[in-house]
């Protein structure tokens, strides 16, 4: 009995995190809506740069917990991270968690705030964060034949007008790594062999669209590409095996000591610009991220496994960049729903909030609305240009 209930309780670790994060959406989109409305006619710069301050609140909230409260080991090798650069992030994908481990080198690198995402377009419908992330300056593309490549070029070539900060996250898999998903490994595997591609052993076959366009769009207001390789310490069995990566809430349990983290900062010059060549260049990455993890999980010598090649840096967030955005948040979340019009208001930001979300997706289309406005004010330029030269 006894035994049954520490079992139970051990468990549960992931409730209360789950709680205040999913708790504090209201609020949260509360401030980022009224902060929207009042920068209305304000200058463009002047409400991302408080959009991004209240994006760096959340997210240190959100890192409270992911190491703070779990005590994960962060241990970093090779290049690290330089402050505020304009980057894209390629990482492999194989948990949920990935999307974490963007932030946890943004936190380090000043740049959380600059954190923007290419998510797959089924996210979009997440209630309220779905419709906030495009707005946020996230991406939402669909995978092969439906990728939207004009829009996504787009949206970025009107984040490089507005001069707005990058830290870019894409992971060129497209889906996650899981050992268990036999299938999906095996038609990786089999496209990569028709495509005259090495075949991977721990990552899947990257596609190369969403990070040719990101380069194209933005090769001049970039200062790097990070290639990030991750490994969760504790994810191989007794036989030796690689199991499925943690996890949300198996991280949030502590069922993961330690994360391994490889960058490789790659000078933009050194990036092949042909989407062929790049191609190439972006599998060549992905087999030096394949040698990394084999090292990682199959070597013979027990010194060098679970460990990267080199010398590591354990990396420990300090509780100054986190509790603060934890008490903010909490105290406004508690503050609604202690007061019966508090908990109205709330409820209310939950539903209406969802459904003008979904709506607006719906009928509108936000990315397809920006388009046409960048293709407007293209137009114009163009017009105006013209003038000058008659």
């Amino acid at each position: 009995m006894l035994l049954s209930l520490v079992l139970h309780t051990y468990s549960m670790r992931y409730v209360l995190p789950a709680a205040v994060l999913l708790g504090a959406a209201p609020p949260y989109i509360l401030a980022w809506g009224a902060w929207r409305l009042l920068s209305c006619f304000l200058p463009a710069r002047l409400y991302q740069a408080v959009d991004d301050r209240l994006y760096v609140t959340y997210q240190s909230m959100v890192l409270f917990f992911f190491e703070n409260y779990t005590g994960v080991q962060i241990l970093l090798y090779g290049d690290l991270p330089k402050d505020k650069e304009n980057i894209i992030y390629l990482s492999n994908h194989q948990s949920t968690v990935d999307w974490i481990i963007a932030d946890i080198l943004a936190i380090r690198q000043n740049a959380l705030g600059h954190v923007r995402y290419v998510l797959k377009d089924g996210l979009k419908w997440l209630p309220l964060y779905g419709c906030y992330f495009s707005k946020h300056g996230g991406i939402y593309v669909k995978r092969s034949a439906k990728f939207n490549e004009k829009e996504m070029r787009n949206k970025l070539q009107s984040h490089v007008d507005a001069g707005t900060p990058m830290f870019l996250v894409i992971f060129p898999e497209g889906t996650r790594y899981n050992p268990e998903l036999t299938k999906v490994i095996s038609a990786s595997r089999t496209f990569a062999a028709q495509e005259g591609l090495a075949v991977l052993k721990h990552v899947l076959t990257p596609r190369v669209k969403a990070t040719h366009v990101a380069f194209d769009s933005m090769k001049n207001y970039l200062d790097a590409i990070y290639d990030i390789t991750v490994a969760y310490e504790g994810t191989v069995d007794d036989k030796g095996q690689r199991k499925e990566a943690p996890s949300m809430t198996e991280f949030l349990c502590k069922e993961c000591p330690k994360v391994h983290i490889h960058i490789d900062r790659i000078d933009k010059k050194d990036v092949p610009e042909e989407q062929a060549y790049m191609r190439r260049w972006l599998h060549e990455r992905f087999e030096i991220k394949d040698k990394l993890l084999i090292e990682f999980y199959d070597s013979l010598d027990p010194e060098r496994r679970n460990r990267f090649p080199g010398k590591s840096v354990n990396s420990k967030l300090s509780l100054k960049k986190t509790l603060p955005s934890l008490l903010i948040l909490s105290g406004l979340t508690a503050s609604m729903l202690l007061s019966d019009a508090g908990r109205k208001l709330y409820v209310k930001t939950w539903v209406y909030g969802t459904l003008i979300g979904y709506l607006w997706r719906k009928l509108f289309g936000m990315n397809c609305f920006q388009s046409a406005f960048i293709e407007a004010s293209e137009d114009t330029k163009r017009m105006l240009t013209a003038k000058r030269m008659r």
